[in-house]
């Protein structure tokens, strides 16, 4: 299999489309056979980064790319960045503001779930200039 790219732009404060790459994603990836702990491992942390990108950063864009070893998620964005990435890390903490917590979000579970679901995962910050994240899950 040649590898495939899929390519997303995810708009900013736009709960109605949070979620519509991570589920184009998982629909592709059901279509190509692979397992569905492979899946569900990608959609959760795809949507983790979606829903971040939407609520913190105004939006941003997801390149992927499936090969027959592994799927390759970037998503980066032009928003704030993240001030204190160690703290950001820990289960519980979260910057979302309160309109955004009384629409369900903002549990400070993103980027520990999507740690948690990732078989590599890397991210790079700076404030002022925004986010991107790199995320590996190996196909088994």
């Amino acid at each position: 299999m040649d590898s495939i790219k899929l390519h997303y732009d995810v708009p900013g404060d736009d709960f109605t489309r949070a979620g519509a790459a991570s589920s184009d994603v998982k629909r592709n990836l059901k279509q190509l056979g692979v397992s569905p702990n492979v899946i569900r491992n990608v959609s959760i942390a795809m949507y983790e980064g979606e829903i971040n990108m939407v609520i913190h950063a105004g939006g941003g864009w997801i390149d992927v790319e499936i090969t027959e070893e592994e799927i390759l998620v970037t998503l980066a964005d032009e928003g704030p960045g993240i001030d204190n990435l160690e703290l950001a890390m820990k289960e519980g903490y979260s910057t979302a503001p309160d309109n955004i917590r009384c629409l369900g979000f903002g549990a400070g579970m993103g980027l520990p779930n999507i740690k948690k679901y990732t078989d590599d995962f890397r991210i790079e910050t700076e404030v002022g200039k925004g986010t991107t994240l790199y995320l590996k899950v190996n196909i088994e």
